[in-house]
């Protein structure tokens, strides 16, 4: 066999005949889960965080700088009491706080568990949000921010 080595007899990564611990293996699960683990790790600290020291009482954070110098509430306002109310488990404080956020949190375990999931099978997580997706995405925000400052959105305020 003319022009062909070892290294191209190998098999393909992945196939049926590749050797666990020789190059041209992939990976098994564990390693594969390493990065989603450690982002769901830094997420849980987060909120383990704001779990702990009461976004309710003054001084531990900062306050929102639109809200305090425009008296606007931002699509964040209330991020931080929602973050503490869902770790505790009042989850209607949490949608009053601030229910886009709390929207967020669920959107982020669906994203989370199918990007764990297709780590551990050894598929990479595609998410390629067309400009249709990011419009709609920024009109949400934008008809959250403002429905929230007008005088019948008093159920959004935090």
């Amino acid at each position: 066999m003319r022009g062909v080595n070892a290294d191209s007899r190998r098999a393909a990564p992945g196939s049926p005949t590749a050797v666990p611990g020789r190059p041209g293996t992939a990976p098994g699960p564990v390693p594969r889960l390493a990065v989603p683990l450690a982002v769901l790790a830094a997420v849980a600290a987060a909120f383990a965080y704001v779990g702990v020291v009461d976004p309710n009482e003054p001084g531990h954070y900062p306050v929102c700088p639109l809200l305090r110098y425009a008296g606007i509430y931002c699509p964040g306002c209330g991020g931080l009491r929602s973050a503490h109310a869902f770790v505790h488990g009042h989850f209607a404080a949490a949608l009053h706080d601030n229910a886009l956020a709390v929207a967020g949190y669920l959107a982020f375990a669906v994203v989370w568990t199918v990007w764990a999931l297709r780590a551990a099978r050894g598929r990479p997580l595609r998410l390629e949000p067309g400009p249709a997706h990011l419009w709609a995405l920024g009109g949400l925000l934008l008809a959250f921010t403002v429905v929230r400052n007008l005088p019948f959105g008093g159920l959004l305020h935090p």
